[in-house]
């Protein structure tokens, strides 16, 4: 969990040195993955390339789930620029995360809505569907080929037509799935398509009138790091 906060804007393969801090707070939540409320990551400490980035787990007004904000307010994960999903819990893996993986997967409960990013026509549903689940593929007006996998339910049937938002259906658990989540799938001929380049990606801002509530946040979970750390 830990890695996927900055992935965004470090390299983990390439950006980490000896003497770089990391400092995380957690609930060690039973049988699960830990739950991470606060992060730091110290690049470079006493250089001239000396950097901090930070991640804060909050909730905001009117957000169905929280997500992990900068000390500023930033949203640290990118969001797909008219993606398939409006809601959802987290990004769990991204396209360049390993070269066996082609598209995103996006970790949200059973029956999130799905809609076509793109207006296009259905070109299949349910097929290989042992590992695939319930799936619906649409290929858009501009030629690109999504795929949307591991379905609870299909909302669009082979060759149907659909416009920019139409529902396709809803996330499920389908198929070869290890938790609830959507794969989406990019091809182009037979290059798979980063969706981050397709679409490109935004960052959401908390309103000004959100930062007093933030802030406190970010004070409370700050001090107990550091609180640790001292006690180390």
């Amino acid at each position: 969990m830990y890695a996927r906060l900055f992935v965004w804007d470090v390299d983990l393969r390439r950006d980490l040195h000896k003497g770089d801090v990391v400092e995380v707070l957690f609930e060690d939540k039973t049988g699960a993955e830990p739950l991470v409320l606060a992060a730091r990551l110290h690049l470079q400490p006493g250089t001239p390339a000396e950097r901090v980035v930070d991640a804060y787990r909050y909730q905001a007004a009117g957000d169905r789930f929280p997500s992990y904000w900068s000390s500023d307010g930033v949203e640290l994960p990118r969001r797909l620029i008219d993606g398939p999903l409006t809601d959802y819990e987290q990004i769990s893996s991204l396209l360049r995360d390993r070269p066996t993986h082609e598209g995103m997967d996006f970790k949200t409960p059973i029956g999130t809505e799905i809609v076509a990013p793109r207006a296009g026509k259905v070109t299949r549903v349910n097929w290989n569907h042992a590992a695939n689940g319930n799936c619906v593929e649409v290929r858009f007006n501009d030629g690109t080929l999504a795929k949307f996998l591991h379905l609870n339910e299909n909302a669009v049937k082979d060759g149907q037509s659909v416009v920019a938002g139409e529902l396709l259906g809803k996330t499920g658990n389908t198929g070869r799935s290890t938790g609830p989540h959507l794969h989406y799938q990019l091809e182009k001929g037979s290059r798979v398509v980063d969706p981050v380049d397709y679409h490109g990606t935004l960052r959401r801002n908390l309103p000004a009138d959100g930062m007093a509530d933030f802030n406190a946040t970010v004070k409370e979970l700050s001090a107990q790091i550091d609180a640790r750390v001292a006690s180390l």
